[in-house]
């Protein structure tokens, strides 16, 4: 399991760190979530650059994607991982799925 955080700096590149759990093993609280759903995508998907309209938390439950940011960073995600899209601001991020994919997303407030 890997949980990774992509965010845009203020070089308005878009970077990727790894989400450091709270001493108690806790991923965080996210008191805002807006929204919640599990999509399911059988097509294969490619998407060039993009940043999101809104943060969100992603976690992989089938398949695997492979996430790229303008600093030259990737990170393959897969059944478990997670990962906090940030990057709501700059060049953004590219999406590259590797097979069929099922995810939840939690489109979270500020």
């Amino acid at each position: 399991m890997a949980i990774y955080r992509i965010f845009a700096g203020a070089d308005g590149e878009s970077h990727i760190e790894p989400y450091e759990l709270g001493s108690d093993g806790a991923l965080g609280e996210f008191p805002n979530v807006a929204d919640l759903t599990i999509h399911q995508f059988s097509e294969l998907r490619s998407m060039p650059f993009h940043p999101l309209p809104q943060r969100r938390l992603i976690i992989h439950l089938v398949g695997e994607v492979e996430i790229g940011v303008s600093d030259g960073g990737k990170q393959i995600f897969g059944p478990g991982d997670a990962r906090l899209m940030e990057d709501t601001s700059g060049r953004g991020h590219t999406h590259q799925d590797l097979s069929p994919v099922v995810q939840a997303v939690a489109t979270l407030g500020d």
